[in-house]
């Protein structure tokens, strides 16, 4: 029983390493993409409207 256990633990080892690549692989390309609209003129836009709705809210703008 306890051998059963021991091996399976041993066989499950690399999953966790895997998971975290992928995880990794994913962050790293939402970033890429995040960066990529955001660079452009639509972030330019939309960080601009953004700010314009704040100071409105705040009373200021």
């Amino acid at each position: 029983m306890r051998t059963d256990i021991r091996r399976k633990v041993r066989a499950e080892r690399g999953i966790t390493t895997a998971e975290y690549a992928v995880g990794t692989a994913a962050g790293a390309g939402l970033a890429a993409l995040l960066y990529k609209m955001l660079s452009g003129g639509f972030g330019e836009q939309l960080l601009h409207t953004l700010f314009d709705h704040v100071l409105g809210l705040l009373g200021i703008g």
